[in-house]
Order: C-alpha cells, then structure tokens, then sequence
C-alpha cells in the first residue's frame, strides 16, 4: 500500500509542476484520437454552372473511393433539386452498376456524363425555366455516402408584376400562376439580388419563389423605407402564402422563337390584335417575351403595343426623346380599355 500511495503523491507534484511552469495551457488539454479516415468523398469542382433556356449543362460531380476497397457493383449514384426552401429534395436521376432511372418532368433529359470510372456529373438537356436551382449530387457505397451541392443559374432577367387587378392583388399560388402566364417563373432571392446590383429599383414589395416577400432599392428615398436608409433588398419576411397579398417578382431567359412588333395599317382593339398575330402564324406576345427580347436580344421599339394580359408596353434599350428619354427600359402604359383602338400588336412565333 505504501508504494501506492508514493507514486500518487509523486504524480500529484508533477502535475504541480507541470501547471506552474505552463500556466497558459490550464485550460487547454487536447486528447488525439486517432481512427480511420472516410473510405469515400465526393468533390464538386464548381458550386454554380450557368445555361440558358433552352440550352444544355453539366452539373460536375466526381467521386473518390478507397483504393484498398474492392469494386462495388451496388455504388449507387443519386441526384435531387433541392425546394428553395430546403424543406424538400425532388427525384432527378438515380444510377446503379447498368441500371438508371429518371423522373418526373426530367425525364429523358438527364444523363450521367460518364467520362471517368468516377464520374458522376449530371447532364441535363433542354433546360427549363423550373430547372433552375440547386442540385444534389450523393454517391452511396455500402455503407459509406457522400454528397456535394451544384446550384444551375440561368441566364435571364427579373421583372416586377401586377395583374389588371391593380397592386396588391396576389397571394402567392396566385403569384405563380400570373408569372407561367407570362412565360416566366417566381424569382428567387438570388436572382433578385442579382437584378438589384445590375440597377434594378422597384417600391413596390413582391412575392419570391422562397415564399417571403422582398423589393430592391438602389436610390433610397421616403415612401420606399425611408431616404436615410441604405440601399438593399428590403425584406418583410416570410407571410402567409394564401391571406397576404402583393405583388410579385417574375424570372424568364431566353425563348426558341420570334418577338416582332407586327406591321398593321391601322391601330387594333385587343381582340383585334389577337387575330392579327394569329393571322400573321403568331400567337400576342407575352410580357415575359417582350422583357427577354429586350434584355438578352437588345430588342428597340418606340410603338406602343397590346401584349396577351391586355396590357400595353413598350421595349426602348436606346433612351431618345419621347422614347423613354431619361433610361432604358420596358415602358408601361397601364391596361387600358380592351375597346380602345390606340395601339400595335406585339407578337411571338415559337421555333418547335
């Protein structure tokens, strides 16, 4: 029992000593564990790829494995699109050894790029507007995973919206059914931080596809927060997507078709423009449409025009006198009287 109690009290100094001569290191201690490292990792060597409707992208995804595992013919690689709210993850493309599936509205679009034995980027073909957003890539192999995330942006512009209704008059079920009217999608937060630093100034708040609503301001001013406030995003937060109501933020890109201002002899009706567009193989452009061509094609008209929502706009990127002289932008009369006779007709021909 002596020995015992001598080698105690032996270590109790040393650890006297021991904290006496490092006072510094009393409250750090560290303890190194040492265990196997992960057997699989999966690496994206971009975090955004950039398309355009329309148009093709590969969302790149490789794979590391072990080299002292042996060949798994069960590795199953899986992707999905993230909801942007986070909350849910959709079905793209699941792959294992020859078997592969698509699903849903990527059905027969999506592909493994297959460059590599461990390779598992994703092709995906003929890119929609819902295409948009972010996508997980997950390699399984027994009980080893990995993910990484790949987020595809679209090369396109975001406009504000109202309907005929007037401000204010859309919950936000109603928001996205007013912007697929238009050939467009809900913006998201991105993409209207985006369209904010490209200049975008708007006081009106509006609907995005998170289901919060938000507005840009790059000149500060009263009734649009307050002049002495700083420029930003305004936000209100999160509301309830069917008692609240606003307006919204919509988001298009480029189309397969033809935007034209149709030459006529004489003014049009909106019923009279409808036919007109219909007579010429067209159908009334839409507002969508006309933002797109104005924004990615340069498109340039000083002629007041019905478009399909019975408002009427026009498309001025070369500011001139009487011609929105002061910026470049798609002019808004308002939605007149459908039996008012004044105005063109836009219209849009799609290339199938």
């Amino acid at each position: 029992m002596l020995p015992v109690l001598i080698c105690a009290l032996v270590s109790l100094s040393l650890a006297d000593n021991f904290d006496t001569a490092y006072p510094e290191m009393e409250h750090y201690r560290t303890i190194y564990v040492q265990e196997n490292g992960p057997q699989l990792s999966v690496v994206t060597e971009q975090s955004k790829v950039v398309s355009r409707r329309g148009g093709n992208a590969t969302l790149p995804c490789k794979f590391h494995r072990d080299a002292s595992l042996p060949a798994n013919p069960k590795l199953r690689i899986k992707w999905t699109k993230l909801t942007s709210d986070y909350l849910k993850e959709v079905d793209v493309f699941v792959a294992m050894g020859f078997h592969k599936r698509s699903y849903g509205r990527f059905h027969g679009r999506v592909y493994l790029q297959d460059s590599a034995p461990a390779d598992a980027s994703l092709v995906i073909t003929e890119l929609t507007l819902e295409d948009y957003g972010r996508y997980k890539c997950e390699v399984i192999d027994g009980l080893e995973d990995g993910t990484g995330v790949v987020s595809l942006d679209l090369q396109g512009i975001v406009y504000p919206y109202f309907p005929r209704l007037g401000r204010y008059n859309l919950n936000f079920f109603d928001a996205e059914r007013v912007c697929r009217e238009q050939d467009s999608i809900v913006a998201s937060f991105d993409q209207l931080y985006e369209a904010w630093r490209g200049g975008l100034d708007w006081c009106n708040a509006g609907w995005l596809s998170d289901g919060s609503v938000q507005y840009p301001i790059t000149t500060p001013r009263e009734p649009c927060g307050g002049k002495n406030t700083v420029p930003g995003v305004r936000n209100y937060g999160l509301r309830d997507k069917e008692k609240n109501r606003y307006d919204v933020f919509c988001f298009t890109s480029n189309y397969k078709g033809r935007f034209y201002y149709l030459i006529h002899p004489s003014k049009l009706t909106y019923d009279e423009a409808v036919r007109a567009c219909q007579k010429d193989g067209a159908q009334i452009a839409k507002v969508g449409q006309m933002y797109a061509a104005w924004k990615l094609l340069g498109y340039d008209r000083c002629d007041a025009g019905w478009l399909a929502d019975g408002s009427v706009r026009y498309p001025i990127t070369r500011p001139r006198r009487r011609c929105s002289p002061t910026e470049a932008a798609v002019r808004f009369n308002g939605y007149p009287d459908k039996k008012h006779k004044l105005y063109g007709v836009y219209c849009f021909k799609g290339h199938n």
